[in-house]
């Protein structure tokens, strides 16, 4: 008798397609916003000459000339003060074409990036990383949330995985994801646990979990055999892999991903071990997944602080258009 190992094989949850399909939701909302003179705007400020931040910045300012965004870019230089940047945020701040103000992070050393994060006008806070925006997520009023674990929820709802009554295991408790992705998902009812550096136990406490969002960094941490069959695993990870043994260690199963990583000698790993797609019943794919969705919530925040800070005409403006999708909301 032949016996056959059965395995299966995850769902993907495609952040490429749902980002297309908040797109062109906002991109209605747009056209009727900007048929009433309203016409959100985004202020990029990077500063220095970090490669990594230019080229996220360079893809955020792209999503918002394909949607009809106006976005400008300030570039203080590497030596700006923190008074300097205090008071080019302070200008922004009373800037009324300005709806929403990005700080690309890291600053400079310094820097004081708290005091910076904290000076923008909570109405344009379009990161959701001020402590007013903070506030109101814990409280439950609305405003303006984070955007990886915004991105994170759409993932979920636009997937229709069941979040209601659903365990959910967040590894990684920082302010621009762990908190607010736990926060968040306490408020779509599931029963939630934080996990960090410090749990005990932590292959048992991620086994339990319906849904787990991995937000720590390391690649490849999560391992295979930590994941309860059919669970929902949201990878947030971006880890770029330059060491073969490690490249190895990821890729042993995927000979096509380790094909591409010795043709350019690097590669993009999760927090989540690639083999997790032989277990779980649904999977964000590293790069493509959670990705694509920061920049996406981004611009619903964007289209969301030009509603709400002038939202009067913005009112008028909507009245006639077709109900507006869940992004943002």
């Amino acid at each position: 008798m032949i016996f056959f190992e059965l395995r299966m094989t995850a769902r993907i949850l495609d952040g490429n397609k749902i980002r297309d399909q908040i797109f062109a939701e906002l991109a209605d909302e747009i056209r009727v916003l900007t048929a009433a003179d309203i016409r959100p705007g985004l202020a990029a400020v990077l500063t220095g000459d970090n490669p990594a931040s230019h080229l996220y910045v360079k893809s955020k300012i792209a999503a918002c000339e394909q949607l009809g965004i106006a976005s400008g870019l300030i570039t203080p230089p590497a030596t700006a003060t923190t008074l300097e940047m205090l008071n080019l945020v302070e200008g922004l701040n009373r800037d009324n074409q300005v709806d929403g103000i990005l700080i690309q992070l890291p600053l400079p050393p310094q820097v004081d990036t708290k005091r910076v994060l904290e000076a923008v006008d909570p109405a344009k806070d379009v990161d959701g990383f001020h402590p007013v925006n903070l506030g109101r997520l814990v409280s439950g009023r609305p405003g303006l949330v984070a955007c990886t674990p915004a991105g994170c929820m759409e993932l979920l709802r636009r997937n229709e995985i069941k979040i209601e009554g659903a365990n959910a295991v967040v590894l990684g408790r920082s302010d621009i994801v762990g908190k607010p992705m736990a926060l968040l998902l306490m408020h779509a009812n599931a029963t939630v646990t934080i996990c960090h550096s410090k749990t005990q136990n932590l292959p048992e406490v991620v086994r339990r979990a319906d849904i787990l969002v991995a937000a720590m960094g390391k690649a490849g941490f999560v391992q295979a055999d930590w994941i309860r069959p059919g669970a929902t695993v949201i990878d947030v990870g971006t880890n770029r892999v330059t060491d073969p043994a490690e490249a190895e260690r990821l890729f042993r199963n995927f000979p096509e991903r380790m094909e591409k990583f010795r043709a350019k000698g690097a590669a993009l790993a999760g927090d989540v071990h690639p083999d997790a797609v032989n277990v779980a019943g649904a999977l964000t794919p590293v790069p493509g997944g959670v990705g694509p969705m920061t920049i996406t919530m981004l611009m619903s925040n964007t289209v969301k602080a030009a509603r709400l800070r002038r939202a009067p005409a913005a009112r008028r403006a909507m009245q006639p258009a077709a109900s507006p999708g869940r992004a943002g909301r």
